[in-house]
């Protein structure tokens, strides 16, 4: 199973990190945000429903090679002038060809915040994403234990950093309400076996409470899914595939987008 192999990866990659700087140097690096949760404000503030996460990645297991041409700073100037609200980074390296660095480069050159996108297993590497700059970090509860899940949600609150809650079933969407979730992530991809299930949000969205706000993620494509998606109460939605391949991303964004924004 491809989330096997890609968690193994990481647990190894953690290892070496840490090797190479300690937690505890970690921690000394990673200072609190001057203004926390900038990214689950953007979403609650945007001008537009529902706000756009734009995702930079290069590639991805499922579909390969996304953008030979891959120049993240441009990317992400040209998404934030396009309308989106705010940005996710992949920044795993062996499956989906980000970085760390990619992330703290982006963030330099944007006025929107900016999501760490990756396999977080602990809170090591929260610390890391506050050390690159990154204003929040996606969790997925399928990869963590109760426990697990809690610190990082602890850890993430100390640093003033957002977290993204990722789910794809009842069960993982009531351990992440137990557990805390403020901004709550759901994924139509199974990541068990990439199959796609796009009328999921419609049948979670009622068991989230309206405090918190929602994300879709994964396979949209067409205005109309965006429109279905805004009447089922969706504050955000986090696109990367649709954006990446496509020759122009903002001018993709302008398409997905028109009569959505001007709508209500």
């Amino acid at each position: 199973m491809i989330l096997d192999e890609i968690i193994a990866s990481k647990r190894k990659e953690v290892e070496v990190a840490k090797a190479r700087r300690s937690l505890e140097e970690v921690k000394r690096r990673a200072r609190p945000r001057n203004v926390p949760h900038r990214f689950r404000d953007a979403l609650l503030d945007a001008p537009h429903t529902p706000a756009l996460i734009a995702e930079l990645k290069r590639k991805s297991p499922s579909a390969g090679m996304l953008r030979e041409r891959f120049d993240p700073v441009r990317l992400a100037q040209e998404l934030q002038e396009a309308g989106a609200s705010a940005l996710s980074i992949l920044t795993d390296e062996p499956f989906f060809g980000g970085s760390l660095d990619m992330l703290q480069d982006v963030q330099a050159f944007v006025e929107i915040p900016v999501l760490r996108k990756d396999f977080v297993l602990e809170p090591y590497q929260i610390y890391e994403a506050a050390v690159y700059q990154a204003e929040a970090v996606l969790l997925i509860v399928r990869i963590l234990t109760d426990a697990h899940l809690e610190e990082c949600l602890r850890t993430a609150e100390t640093l003033g950093l957002d977290a993204l809650v990722e789910v794809h079933e009842e069960k993982e969407l009531a351990r992440a309400l137990k557990a805390g979730a403020t901004v709550i992530g759901i994924n139509h991809r199974n990541l068990a076996d990439f199959t796609m299930d796009p009328s999921l949000t419609a049948r979670l969205a009622p068991q989230i409470p309206h405090t918190i706000p929602i994300v879709a993620e994964s396979g949209l494509k067409t205005p109309d899914e965006l429109q279905t998606l805004k009447a089922a109460g969706v504050r955000a939605v986090l696109i990367g595939e649709t954006l990446m391949i496509a020759p122009d991303p903002a001018a993709k964004v302008r398409e997905l987008f028109q009569g959505v924004w001007t709508t209500s």
